[in-house]
């Protein structure tokens, strides 16, 4: 099993959403009710919680860090809406995300026009948490350091975007300058501690057992999403926005609370309004710091992945370049040599009979009357006389020999250690074998159900004065039109120079 897909997170990459007609469709009983109830009973959840936030003031809460004051606001929501995201697809985190706000928003007297406009921050949110992972498809088990390092900053980057109600906030209700900051700060701060503290244990605890069921109702969630390439880019396109975007609101806000605390002299509020600048200014250097970790992780693992892509590109193309360079050197139809690759073998044979003077034997075997099994019985039984005949010269050679088909009806095989005698009587012994190996057909308006066939061969060897492979092949196809003329079924063996050859006539390709 792949070191990913370990039992504690056996979907590491992020399937597609879950689907609502599919879990209509294919889903048990037990699915629905426990899924759409489930849901609808989080989107009551945060619609409550979302009132609660409002009535209760959790909005804004001051928090001493060492001397500099930061704030933090409590919106429970967060990580249920979090948990939904990352399990079963954004809309299902986003739809109680934007209900919750809106809800909230119009409680806390906002117009409609601006409570749907302020809703949608946390989905947006979401929505970047949900593109991190679709892009990298980094594990949500959480049981590893690594799959830690993605979720933390990730979180971040997708609590600043969505720190984008607060704006929304501040301008629609006319928020002076020391009341914007904390609204500010204490969204994105809440929302990001809330998803690291509360729905990252969430997420660990849940999804060993979820991600058993995932891999085992594929047929409930979408396809898996492609073009991971633009998301990527996407994702750190939206992390640069995060950044700027933080630090230009982060410090602008603090920079006015500044700015208005001078021009009204009063040394109180300049005291409170420098530990705000100063907290800011730390605040952001370690979120600053906090993305650059971020960055660093997500271009090792976008690398990592890139090079098992490539890796695994490389291996399967030298795997086609295989097969391809095995087939440019196969007859399809035997699944022998073909004569391109029976030359480059009888080359590569004569080679060591030069170099180590070792005998080596040349036959070359062509079918009797083929022809005439083609014409009494059709092609396809002279195709099964072929496979049959290659079948039988596989079965007769050793590994060190070379069988291939040359042309036609016309087959050589290569011996390897062999002497002229020595090929003769395999030769021999070839011949009988196949006379005595008739072939099967589909007999059709009464004919045969089998053809018997028998070849004619010619024996030579293979010698160290041999100038080229050409003047083997004479040789053997010079016995071979011995074998036909003498009578055909028959061995003949030739061990003269090829120049004293005479012309041997073409070859015959089924006229034979």
């Amino acid at each position: 099993m792949d070191a990913l897909q370990r039992p504690a997170d056996l979907v590491p990459q992020t399937p597609g959403s879950l689907s609502v007609r599919a879990l209509w469709r294919e889903g048990r009983a037990a699915e629905r009710a426990w899924l759409l109830g489930g849901w609808l009973a989080t989107i009551a959840a945060c619609v409550v919680l979302g009132l609660v936030t409002i009535r209760e003031g959790w909005s804004g809460i001051p928090v001493d860090l060492g001397g500099a004051n930061a704030f933090l606001t409590f919106y429970p929501p967060v990580p249920l809406c979090l948990w939904w995201t990352l399990c079963f697809g954004w809309r299902w985190g986003a739809v109680p995300a934007w209900l919750a706000t809106f809800v909230l928003a119009l409680a806390a007297g906002m117009t409609t026009a601006w409570a749907a406009l302020f809703a949608c921050a946390n989905p947006l949110g979401l929505g970047v948490l949900a593109l991190g992972y679709r892009a990298v498809g980094a594990p949500r088990g959480l049981g590893s350091l690594r799959a830690w390092l993605f979720f933390v900053p990730l979180c971040f980057v997708a609590a600043v975007f969505s720190s984008s109600g607060a704006l929304i906030w501040n301008f629609s209700h006319d928020l002076p300058a020391h009341r914007q900051l904390p609204i500010w700060q204490g969204w994105w701060l809440g929302a990001f501690l809330q998803s690291v503290l509360l729905g990252g244990p969430l997420m660990a605890l849940t999804w060993p057992r979820l991600s058993r069921w995932i891999a085992a109702r594929p047929v409930l969630f979408t396809p898996p999403p492609t073009g991971r390439r633009a998301m990527g880019l996407g994702l750190l396109f939206s992390i640069v926005l995060a950044v700027q975007g933080y630090g230009l609101v982060s410090l602008g806000l603090g920079s006015l609370q500044l700015r208005t605390a001078l021009g009204s002299h009063d040394w109180a509020k300049l005291d409170e309004a420098s530990r705000v600048m100063l907290s800011t200014a730390w605040v952001f250097f370690w979120v600053f710091t906090l993305i650059v970790l971020f960055v660093a992780q997500f271009g090792y693992q976008a690398l990592s992945r890139w090079l098992r892509s490539t890796e695994a590109l490389v291996t399967q193309l030298a795997r086609v370049n295989a097969e391809l360079e095995q087939r440019s050197r196969t007859d399809g139809l035997t699944g022998l040599a073909n004569r391109m690759a029976t030359e480059e073998g009888l080359r590569a044979l004569l080679r060591t009979v030069r170099r180590y003077r070792t005998p080596s034997a040349l036959l070359m075997l062509d079918i009797d009357h083929f022809k005439e099994v083609n014409d009494r019985h059709g092609h396809a039984a002279g195709d099964a006389v072929i496979r049959s005949l290659a079948q039988v010269l596989k079965a007769s050679s050793r590994d060190v020999d070379l069988p291939g088909r040359f042309g036609g009806e016309e087959f050589v095989i290569g011996l390897a250690h062999t002497d002229l005698p020595g090929a003769r009587r395999f030769a021999e012994r070839l011949r009988e074998r196949i006379a005595a190996t008739p072939v099967a057909i589909d007999p059709k308006d009464g004919g045969a159900a089998s053809v018997a066939y028998t070849v004619s061969i010619g024996v030579t060897v293979l010698r160290d004065s041999d100038p080229g492979i050409e003047d083997v092949l004479r040789r053997a196809d010079a016995a071979m039109y011995r074998a036909k003329e003498g009578g055909r079924n028959r061995v003949e063996v030739l061990d003269t120079d090829a120049a004293s050859l005479p012309e041997a006539p073409p070859p015959t390709s089924g006229n034979a």
